[in-house]
């Protein structure tokens, strides 16, 4: 049986299999003079460039979302309280 290739291209989406090490991982994220995104180190697709800027405000929007939302739902639990709701029908339909 023919060995399957750990790595390469399928539909021009990068993938690699091979065993990460330590220093792969690092340099996969911090790679000065690229794009804001880069191949992954381990796995299928793409990842940001920490050595990138745009690839900072990514982060930091995303961070933003995500405290936002976390503060907003634990005010959201203490405004609503489950009363009792009061509904009249009007049972007088001329069909």
């Amino acid at each position: 049986m023919a060995e399957k290739p750990t790595s390469g291209e399928i539909l021009g989406v990068p993938y690699n299999f091979e065993r990460p090490s330590i220093s792969r991982m690092l340099s996969s994220y911090w790679q000065p003079g690229e794009g804001m995104l880069v191949e992954k180190p381990f796995g299928v697709g793409y990842t940001l460039n920490l050595a990138n800027w745009r690839s900072w405000i990514v982060v930091l929007v995303a961070g933003a979302l995500l405290w936002h939302q976390e503060r907003g739902s634990g005010q959201e639990s203490e405004d609503t309280t489950d009363e009792p709701v009061e509904v009249i029908v009007d049972g007088d339909t001329d069909d």
